[in-house]
């Protein structure tokens, strides 16, 4: 499938690749490595950020709505979008993966899995194509006071790319209070371990979808994550996800 992206009326703003090569992505390597996440600061301008907000009520951009309470998965909702994707979207996902792609990679060597993820995002998106997974993941989430996302993994089929980013993209104290990004980590025969990750507007938390490798003192061994937004306590909370894998 190919995948023209939609133009969107935007103030001009710095180009989303130029962006995107300017992050220090040795250390966003490092972090990931060490702590499963990693803050991408200043990923977006204000603008975009608004930009992608202002998309929710048009239901044209999507192709289905979910309200988490009606699944068990929390309070509040999320829209997924369609084909073509908004620019911004569509250039964020293979600027990002370009850099994701040789730690994906490591962490599969590391962990004993044989999937190697190709260098160019079109070829990676074929291969979900080609088995089936053709539908966009990325998403566009809205919670309101008292809202929340329960612990979860976002696996869609069995093309997981091991890397996921999400971008926050209301401004903390101003549009909302409350509301932060948690992630946990179960570690083999131990207690889970919690994350706070603080984001700001335009911020973006790259983490791990599902497992990563830890070197422990036997070898290296596999931990499970998950993630999830704690309760808003007033306002209005928008967040963009970006998943790389499609969903069947």
């Amino acid at each position: 499938m190919t995948a023209t992206a939609r133009k969107l009326p935007q103030k001009p703003s710095v180009d989303i690749a130029t962006r995107v090569e300017a992050l220090d992505w040795p250390q966003i390597a490092a972090e990931l490595d060490s702590q499963g996440c990693s803050v991408l600061k200043n990923l977006l301008t204000p603008d975009q950020c608004h930009t992608i907000s202002a998309l929710y009520p048009d239901d044209a951009h999507f192709r289905s709505r979910i309200v988490m309470g009606r699944h068990g998965f929390g309070r509040g909702e999320y829209k997924y979008f369609s084909y073509p994707l908004p620019d911004i979207i569509a250039q964020l996902r293979p600027a990002l993966y370009s850099h994701f792609h040789a730690v994906a990679n490591r962490w599969n060597e590391a962990m004993g899995i044989d999937i190697r993820y190709p260098a160019a995002y079109a070829a990676f998106l074929k291969r979900c194509h080609e088995a089936g997974q053709a539908r966009p993941t990325p998403l566009l989430l809205q919670y309101e006071a008292g809202d929340y996302n329960c612990l979860h993994q976002d696996l869609y089929g069995e093309h997981v790319f091991p890397i996921q980013v999400a971008i926050l993209l209301s401004e903390p104290g101003r549009d909302f209070t409350g509301g932060e990004f948690v992630l946990t980590e179960q570690r083999p025969r131990m207690q889970s371990r919690a994350e706070v990750v603080p984001l700001a507007q335009g911020d973006a938390v790259a983490f791990a979808v599902h497992h990563r490798p830890v070197q422990g003192t036997r070898g290296t061994y596999r931990v499970n994550l998950r993630h999830g937004v704690s309760r808003i306590r007033s306002g209005q909370r928008h967040t963009l996800g970006v998943i790389f894998h499609d969903a069947k």
